[in-house]
């Protein structure tokens, strides 16, 4: 018998080159049971995880040795969301170079193909949109540079809804499946939960010393379970975890009701605890729904809360010191019961004085602001807070007090102003204003993008930025270059390798070493053959999804993102219905053939929106079965929009649809993504296509419609889209077509739904007053696209122009300007 010890003895053979496919089998047969000769795609896919997953929780295990020995300033990061993607390529591309190109080889050795072993995991749906896909970035960002950090989330059962298009072409709205199968990326903190309250009364005394002490007692209980996912930095030493909550009944099953015959108070608390973690966004347009958002966000915070404290005195440090060694990040108002909690915590816990605890909190949390829209700026009814977290309406009621003397004093006599600035809407139904306690309660607030950080402190933060002028910040958004570019255009990232070796996927302004290449000739066919391959393949998947046939070699023109208003969707099913309306008239006339791709999703309680897609789908089945349009015009609704779909979509645009009203858009992160990958954008001055036609260049972008001051000026004029409509014969005719029945026959209030909102005057998104500026851009888009040199070589200067818009920028500025963090490596 061996010497060694027993761990020693059995342990697996490591995912080291030369070694892959004993690591794979190993895990195939001793974990899972399986036999190779038998073993399924998935037991393979399974296998492999086990192996990644053990090679970086050794990184982890010694990234946070490293961080505790330093006593390194810790991020925690917290985010309803985290669209993260799918796992397995991001891994095996963070480790040492070749193990991906062997791990490759090796299955292919094997009889499989890693690509299709890769498709066997389901796409998390932790998400939604550019929030949470920014989270994902901001935590591969932070791993990559070193830094240590924790993302804090939920662990949704079913995550964000699979979004199916019925024949009707509506949205329907599916669970998400994504924890169908054993999750081998998560480990399951079995000792990792905290007891989260809810409900029951508030009392008072005065302790021996004096002091009033609070106690929050009688109240119903659940537990919050911590799992973990591991997010490695790109071929580096440093390994970070998300750990998101699921949420569990104290006493899951009672016996009692069971052998009495009532099965379903047996499970009634499990199944009341469970709903906590079930579902991303509960639709919130009944009582129920808001409620369950509002229990959502408290139980997420004080289970990150409890944790974050856990760990910080297990290593030794005072409460006092946590300001030095933790910095909260609140993305965006869903996190805001972070600051009462602590307050909590501090001063009904661990007994810290009011004063003290208030000045930890603040110096502990900051706030990143992600919207100008007023829906979006949560309030909570009194009436919730009153019979959910009774203790935390006292503890906002006091902030509120101290800062509204601290109003006074700073400007005398100033009622109006108070009123404006309380943390208490008190017109009608008495509400917290929650973006007003994330202010106040944060030393630092962010905008994300420079347009959206001067609008954020000229208009709903007004009254705070003239109070604490210094607290105000921006940050601009970024992506991760690693996604979004090396694993989702291998063609391009090679291109990219070739010339400036494999620097660049840490530091991405090392594409500025390239622009020379701007003017080869051979480089801009390299980079023209790349996008075709990247074309031939979403026209394949095109294909398969929704089994229309689209001609790779015509204009890509995409807009893929949240389907909302202002996001305006619509104006580009305007054109799209014009350039119809155009061949038909003209059925001899030469034109640039153009494949219209759009996705996402609308929010289950959306009316609008949800009316907006079956439109697009109903003019889509319209034009794509003319057989007189033939491959000139195609519109592609491309259903359930998630990461690996857009890994697929981004590097295959031509054009990047980023039409939002002005003022409204915060940043935009596609926007970086399309253009990273060689697509020009036809976009409004919002959001972050404002930097990116700074650093592109005016002739490399296509510009058009009012800017956020001109929107607001119209406004407030007052806006008439039946004027613009009767100075616009095209505009006209348009609208008349859909709402006609030619494209809705079956029921023209399909159309009449969408045309009256456009119609109606002082429409909100001014979708029709930049109509005409956006069809001649849309016209300079054809003649440039004519020609094909012409076109890649703009095309080549977006991709060589996007070193500012790296997540690793966007987390060099949080650390420097608003954490005051230092690597760990």
């Amino acid at each position: 018998m061996s010497d060694l010890p027993v761990s020693a003895a059995i342990s697996s053979p490591r995912l080291y080159r030369g070694h892959i496919r004993e690591a794979i089998v190993d895990r195939l047969e001793r974990r899972l049971g399986r036999n190779l000769a038998t073993a399924s795609r998935r037991d393979i896919y399974d296998a492999l995880v086990l192996a990644v997953r053990e090679e970086l929780t050794d990184r982890w295990l010694a990234t946070w040795r490293r961080a505790n020995e330093a006593r390194v300033k810790r991020v925690c990061y917290f985010s309803m969301e985290f669209l993260l993607g799918r796992s397995l390529i991001n891994a095996l591309s963070s480790m040492p170079p070749l193990v991906l190109a062997e791990t490759r080889e090796t299955l292919r050795a094997m009889g499989h193909d890693l690509d299709a072993i890769a498709q066997e995991e389901e796409d998390p749906g932790l998400g939604n949109g550019g929030l949470g896909r920014l989270a994902a970035c901001f935590l591969d960002s932070l791993a990559t540079l070193g830094y240590a950090a924790i993302g804090y989330g939920i662990r949704y059962d079913y995550g964000i809804f699979q979004q199916q298009i019925a024949r009707d072409g509506s949205q329907r709205e599916l669970a998400s499946s994504w924890l169908q199968w054993q999750n081998f990326w998560e480990s399951g903190r079995g000792g990792v939960r905290y007891r989260v309250r809810f409900g029951g009364q508030c009392q008072s005394e005065r302790n021996s010393a004096g002091r009033i002490c609070h106690h929050w007692i009688e109240t119903q209980d659940v537990w919050a379970i911590g799992y973990d996912f591991l997010i490695p930095g790109n071929q580096g030493p440093s390994v970070n975890h998300l750990r998101l909550w699921s949420a569990e009944a104290i006493t899951p099953f009672r016996i009692e009701h069971f052998n009495a015959g009532n099965y379903a108070a047996a499970v009634a608390e499990q199944i009341d605890a469970k709903n906590l973690s079930r579902v991303l966004y509960p639709d919130d347009t009944t009582p129920q729904g808001k409620e369950l958002r509002f229990k959502q966000q408290y139980f997420f915070v004080s289970a990150s809360l409890q944790d974050m404290l856990a760990q910080h005195l297990a290593n030794g440090s005072t409460l006092a010191e946590l300001p030095k060694l933790v910095a909260i990040q609140l993305n965006d108002t869903h996190p805001a019961l972070t600051i009462v909690e602590l307050m909590h915590l501090l001063v009904d816990e661990h007994a810290v004085e009011w004063d003290l605890a208030w000045d930890i909190t603040r110096r502990t949390c900051a706030y990143t602001n992600h919207t100008l829209l007023p829906e979006a700026l949560e309030t909570w009814s009194i009436h919730l807070f009153e019979r959910l977290l009774p203790r935390h309406l006292q503890i906002i009621y006091q902030i509120n007090r101290d800062f509204l003397e601290q109003i006074s004093q700073r400007y005398p006599n100033d009622m109006d102003r108070r009123r404006r600035m309380s943390l208490i809407e008190e017109n009608g139904d008495r509400r917290v204003r929650m973006a007003y306690l994330s202010v106040v309660g944060s030393h630092q607030v962010n905008g994300v993008a420079k347009l959206h950080s001067q609008l954020m402190r000229e208009t709903i933060f007004s009254d705070f930025a003239q109070l604490w002028p210094e607290r105000f910040t921006n940050v601009t958004n970024g992506i991760t270059v690693r996604r979004w570019l090396k694993q989702a255009n291998p063609g391009l990232s090679q291109l990219l390798t070739e010339h400036l070796g494999s620097a660049w996927e840490n530091d991405l302004e090392e594409l500025e070493r390239l622009k020379w290449a701007i003017d080869n000739a051979d480089f801009r066919q390299r980079f023209r053959d790349i996008k075709q391959t990247n074309k031939l393949r979403l026209a394949q998947t095109i294909a398969e999804l929704i089994g229309v046939d689209v001609d790779p070699r015509s204009l890509f023109d995409v807009q893929v993102k949240r389907i909302h208003e202002y996001k305006r969707q619509l104006l580009n099913l305007l054109h799209v219905v014009v350039r119809y309306q155009r061949i038909l008239d003209n059925p001899q006339q030469v034109v640039v053939p153009r494949t219209v791709i759009i996705a996402g999703k609308a929010a289950p309680g959306y009316v609008m929106a949800k009316a907006m897609i079956k439109l697009i789908n109903k003019v889509a089945y319209t034009i794509n079965r003319d057989d007189r349009i033939g491959n000139k015009l195609k519109l592609c609704f491309l259903p359930d929009y998630d990461v690996s779909l857009a890994q697929e979509i981004m590097p295959a645009a031509d054009l990047s649809e980023q039409i939002s009203t002005a003022g409204m858009e915060a940043s935009g992160t596609g926007n970086m993504k399309l253009s990273l990958n060689g697509a020009l954008t036809i976009g409004t001055l919002d959001g972050a296509n404002i930097e990116i036609k700074d650093a592109v260049g005016d002739e490399n972008i296509f510009i058009f419609g009012m800017n956020a001051a001109e929107a607001t000026a119209l406004r407030a004029r007052g806006y008439s889209p039946m004027a613009i409509v009767n100075q616009n014969p095209e505009l006209k005719r348009a609208i008349d077509l859909l709402e006609s029945g030619h494209f809705t026959p079956d029921n023209l209030a399909d159309a009449k739904i969408v045309t009256d909102r456009l119609l109606s005057d002082g429409e909100h998104f001014l979708v029709l007053a930049d109509f005409v500026s956006y069809l001649e851009a849309q016209d300079k888009v054809d003649a440039l696209y004519s020609d094909q040199d012409a076109w890649s070589r703009k095309a080549v200067i977006n991709t060589l122009s996007m070193g500012p818009f790296s997540s690793d920028r966007s987390i060099r500025d949080y650390a420097d300007r608003i954490w005051n963090i230092k690597p760990v490596l």
